[in-house]
């Protein structure tokens, strides 16, 4: 019921590591608990339903990746992609109830809608109002946090003898 791992893909290759985690999976779809210590987060993350990052002893943040995500980000963020000719999501959102900001990402081609939750509480409410407003989506997902950035935000810098 319970796996204890200590840097489980610590000496695996490529192959091997794709494996482990296909591994990993159908052990949490089985039930089962999987606590594993690893310095790997980026593997980690998708995994992942909770986690507690401790930094020189001490516990920095315990609990699970949304509330995670709510450390890194004070109000939850969407990222909407458009498709092509289907306008400008800042004018068609514009004055909106519960949108907080409205941002073109040029890097990723996308928008990134930040919100107020006591307005628009999850991914349904704000699906609900972009189709309520006729725009034509190619993708939308709830921004997700980089644990290796929820890492560095929540460690303290260098090395301590």
């Amino acid at each position: 019921d319970l796996l204890l791992l200590d840097e489980p893909a610590s000496g695996l290759d490529p192959r091997a590591r794709i494996e482990l985690m296909e591994i990993l999976k159908a052990l949490q779809g089985m039930g089962k608990t999987i606590f594993i210590s690893s310095h790997i987060l980026a593997e980690l993350a998708e995994l992942c339903d909770s986690v507690t990052i401790i930094d020189r002893g001490q516990t920095k943040f315990s609990g699970t990746m949304r509330e995670l995500r709510r450390v890194q980000n004070e109000h939850p963020v969407y990222r909407v992609r458009l498709a092509e000719g289907a306008g400008d999501l800042a004018i068609d959102l514009d004055g909106v109830a519960g949108l907080l900001a409205i941002e073109a990402d040029q890097a990723h081609g996308d928008w990134k809608l930040t919100t107020d939750e006591t307005v628009l509480p999850d991914t349904r409410s704000v699906m609900r109002l972009l189709l309520d407003r006729d725009v034509e989506l190619v993708s939308f997902r709830e921004d997700e946090v980089a644990l290796n950035d929820a890492f560095m935000a929540l460690t303290e810098r260098g090395v301590r003898s």
